[in-house]
């Protein structure tokens, strides 16, 4: 068993409701699997890990009622694909999306993030720890210069990274048995590091530009008259008169302080609007696609699933669900 499930997940599993099932083998022989009390919630939760270099988990639960995550990541860099979630992180804040590769640098600030009730949680992610990446690859490769902490940092949260996607599904896919299936893992975290240090060249940092105290605040208005505003269609031009910038400075700009583009930051508000609508209203699909902003529910539908991943009907069923 990997010393970071060990001291770290097992303690934090039994908190939250988590119950060992050996016999559970949906995952393969390989590794150990926790199901939730049905007080708490319903589904598994899949991990293995090797001694204190990493560990490999694939999520498939949900809670019955909104639940606060909230706790110290020990030392590690793991990257996740999150295939249905639906829920907000809270330090700094930011939606949960589905359908996207995401980073996290674990050892720095306490994690915070609220997890909407019954909606599943699907994902598959790798994490490794300091003793994988600060000294078993200086070890291996003693002449390369990588700083495998900027890379993962670089990745952060993007939906453009395919080749890491067919490689957590290649993880979540695998039914390997004994050595076969441990090498299986540990070549597939080692290929892992490989797409993360190979994607950081190929996007390399561009120069800093600082912003300045006004800047941010004229940043901070036209995100509020978004958050206002982000079921009506707003002309670039009108946020480039509220922000006093031009159309490439302000797009450059929210992009550098809110980590997302103008297009997106809007998108986000809808979703967890419709999130809302659908589990807390008997509104229509069609009905909540229109109140958010979309003429179609086709359209709506669309970004939806891929924002979420459930269909609109899917996501009430499942938040309305007694």
């Amino acid at each position: 068993m990997s010393e970071i499930i060990d001291q770290f997940y097992t303690p934090l599993l039994i908190e939250h409701g988590f119950i060992r099932d050996p016999d559970n083998q949906q995952y393969g022989a390989l590794g150990d699997c926790w199901k939730l009390s049905p007080e708490v919630g319903e589904g598994t939760y899949w991990t293995y890990g090797q001694k204190d270099l990493y560990d490999i988990k694939i999520h498939n639960f949900s809670f019955h009622e909104d639940f606060m995550l909230e706790c110290s990541m020990p030392e590690c860099l793991s990257i996740t694909r999150y295939d249905s979630i639906s829920g907000e992180e809270l330090s700094p804040y930011r939606r949960l999306s589905a359908g996207c590769i995401k980073t996290f640098i674990g050892g720095y600030t306490p994690y915070k993030a609220l997890i909407h009730k019954n909606i599943p949680i699907r994902s598959v992610g790798i994490e490794i720890a300091p003793a994988y990446y600060e000294d078993y690859l200086k070890k291996l490769y003693p002449e390369a210069q990588i700083n495998p902490v900027d890379a993962f940092r670089k990745i952060d949260q993007t939906s453009d990274f395919p080749e890491m996607s067919r490689l957590l599904t290649e993880i979540k896919d695998y039914r390997g048995e004994g050595i076969a299936a441990k090498l299986f893992y540990e070549g597939k975290v080692a290929e892992a590091v490989s797409m993360v240090v190979e994607y950081q060249k190929k996007h390399p940092n561009k120069p800093a530009h600082k912003l300045s105290q006004q800047d941010i605040e004229n940043l901070q208005i036209v995100a509020a008259y978004l958050s206002d505003h982000y079921a009506f269609d707003i002309p670039l031009e009108r946020l480039t008169q509220i922000a006093c910038m031009g159309t490439t400075k302000l797009k450059s700009c929210f992009k550098k302080y809110y980590d997302c583009t103008i297009t997106e930051y809007v998108q986000q508000r809808r979703m967890s609007q419709a999130e809302y609508l659908l589990a807390y209203t008997e509104l229509t699909v069609g009905q909540v696609a229109q109140t958010v902003g979309y003429s179609t529910s086709s359209r709506f539908a669309e970004l939806f699933r891929k924002s979420t991943g459930l269909l609109p009907l899917e996501y009430r069923k499942n938040a309305q669900r007694k």
